[in-house]
């Protein structure tokens, strides 16, 4: 759900799968700042969407940070699974103020322990997606898709047959929690930023579907097909900063008329030239298939689910949290309190330091 945060980056070793597969490097890299930082992709072919639409070549981005570990019985037990918010790539990862918080020594990932993945979603970064050619005639992609061509990256791209530990934000958050249903035996822990276990609905789907159909019914979208940027989605980019930030935090710094016009102005012109209409459509179309609801008792790894006070999406203020964690037998969930660092729910997910506490808890938990 976090806006604009526009670049991708990374590198690994291939392995030959059931299915053919191929490794394409890529051209445009990123300087390496972290131990082992590399980037590459998958080439999956002829990959079968749950629409039974088809991709005969589907590309995975993905970075790596630090070096993969076996056991004496040749498990992976070091490797971590990061997934990144709706909008945004692995750079969201890379982020200092995510980062500088995790990756160095002492740190929860500290990467002469761990290994990290950081894949682009289907439809973003440097993965597949609409603007790469096929505009609105790009397979309907849902989050089961997105999650189960991750786990195609993974296990035959990287080797990797046990994660230590999951953690998604946002848009990631939800992934989580199918990646712990999905693949029960995969990990030892799950740690969703930003998310219920229930499917879209209220708000979060009204301000969902409110940009779905801002963009549909643009007489500049063309069905998809334009040739210059519709103007439709960036005109309503604003809504989307201000459903996922904190209303004081917002008032605080833009208190008046000129300068709440202007933040609006800056919103939409950097919509307008980083977002792909057609992108972004399905990027938030892609979630209508999310509801881990009916499936929470399948989840075995131990589960911390980080909420926040000021998030107006995913508010603790639901019953959800009450009426569906006790189906999560290894669950627990916590709400951060509104402070002085809150900033709503696209900052709080990755400002580590506001959970790194947490998650470090969660990390010493699963070798108990």
């Amino acid at each position: 759900m976090s806006g604009a945060r526009l670049f991708a980056a990374t590198l690994l070793l291939a392995l030959a799968g059931k299915l053919t597969s191929a490794v394409a490097q890529s051209t445009d890299t990123i300087p390496a700042k972290w131990p082992g930082q590399t980037e590459g992709d998958f080439i999956i072919k002829d990959f079968h969407f749950k629409s039974a639409e088809v991709l005969p070549e589907l590309r995975l981005h993905v970075v790596t940070l630090g070096t993969l570990h076996r056991n004496s019985l040749g498990q992976t037990d070091n490797a971590v699974l990061l997934l990144h918010s709706t909008g945004d790539d692995t750079t969201e990862f890379l982020e200092p103020i995510f980062s500088e918080h995790l990756y160095g020594p002492g740190q929860p990932f500290d990467l002469t322990k761990f290994y990290v993945i950081i894949p682009d979603a289907i439809g973003h970064g440097k993965s597949s997606k609409p603007s790469d050619g096929m505009r609105a005639h790009f397979p309907h992609y849902g989050y089961e898709d997105i999650v189960a061509a991750q786990h195609r990256l993974v296990t035959e791209r990287l080797g990797v047959n046990h994660l230590r530990l999951v953690l998604g934000v946002s848009m990631g958050a939800m992934h989580t929690w199918l990646w712990g249903i999905r693949y029960p035996e995969m990990m030892d822990g799950l740690f969703p930023l930003g998310s219920l276990p229930v499917e879209i609905g209220g708000r979060n789907r009204l301000w969902r579907r409110i940009v779905i159909e801002a963009i549909r019914n643009d007489s500049e979208w063309k069905n998809g097909d334009y040739e210059q940027q519709p103007h439709g989605y960036s005109r309503i980019a604003p809504m989307i900063r201000m459903m996922t930030g904190n209303p004081v935090r917002q008032f605080e710094k833009y208190p008046t008329r000129a300068a709440a016009d202007a933040w609006f102005h800056d919103i939409v012109a950097t919509a307008y030239t980083y977002a792909d209409a057609n992108d972004r459509l399905y990027q938030y179309d892609s979630s209508r298939d999310y509801n881990p609801t009916p499936d929470l008792e399948m989840i075995k790894a131990k589960l911390l689910l980080i909420e926040f006070e000021d998030d107006q999406i995913n508010s603790p203020e639901f019953a959800v949290l009450d009426r569906e964690m006790p189906r999560v037998k290894n669950g627990r969930y916590v709400i951060i309190p509104t402070g002085k660092q809150s900033n709503g729910e696209a900052d709080n997910i990755i400002n580590a330091e506001m959970w790194q506490p947490y998650l470090q808890d969660l990390l010493r938990s699963l070798t108990q």
